[in-house]
């Protein structure tokens, strides 16, 4: 008997603890969803079903980057426009997403499907590192943007692949962290704050009048 629906028949309580096991969705949630199937026309469930099928039969690795495709080269690295010198190397797919989203980044990227994380068992090993290495060889990239989340597990991997980069004489850059714009400092936490006094920029007059701007 299931501990997250002790009364609802077997298959609705398998569902719900299917639910459950997703990133992110709650006992309720889980509950909700589940219900909403029941009252789903077939026709939608069945939709819903193929597309879940469809994404574990058609979607593999890139061979490149390690981002999800659906043929071994992904559109970014089919991209001929793309600037082939620099990678931004992101923990997880969703993140190539996010930065596809500002529309500022125009050159490749590589995927490493994880952190370092002593705590769950998760080491250098245990990352896409080969790969990036890999790419690499050739000297064609002079740039790896280390885009690893701001937090210890991020960090940490960041230096790791510093120490492990440098050596190739290949440019090892990190996003620059600080306050968003419009933030009131008295709503930063410190680390936020610390890594924008640490990421200051010189401030010069805009076209030499009397505004104000930031120096790149």
């Amino acid at each position: 008997m299931s501990e997250l629906a002790p009364s609802a028949a077997a298959p609705v309580a398998r569902l719900i603890e299917a639910f459950h096991r997703l990133p992110g969705v709650g006992p309720k949630s889980a509950q909700r969803l589940t219900y909403h199937l029941i009252r789903m026309p077939r026709e939608e469930a069945e939709e819903l079903a193929n597309a879940i099928i469809g994404v574990k039969d058609r979607i593999v690795f890139c061979d490149t980057c390690v981002n999800i495709s659906e043929s071994p080269q992904c559109a970014i690295c089919s991209d001929l426009s793309r600037d082939r010198t620099r990678i931004c190397l992101v923990e997880e797919p969703l993140d190539v997403v996010a930065v596809e989203r500002t529309h500022a980044f125009k050159g490749m990227y590589h995927v490493l499907h994880g952190v370092i994380s002593p705590v769950n068992g998760i080491g250098p090993d245990d990352l896409k590192l080969k790969e990036l290495l890999a790419r690499l060889k050739d000297g064609a990239v002079t740039e790896v943007i280390v885009a690893t989340n701001p937090n210890l597990e991020g960090e940490a991997t960041a230096m790791y692949v510093n120490r492990l980069l440098t050596p190739l004489g290949v440019k090892v850059t990190a996003l620059a962290r600080g306050l968003p714009s419009g933030a009131d400092l008295e709503y930063a936490d410190d680390s936020t704050l610390a890594h924008a006094l640490e990421s200051r920029a010189e401030v010069h007059s805009a076209n030499g009048s009397g505004g104000t701007g930031l120096s790149e």
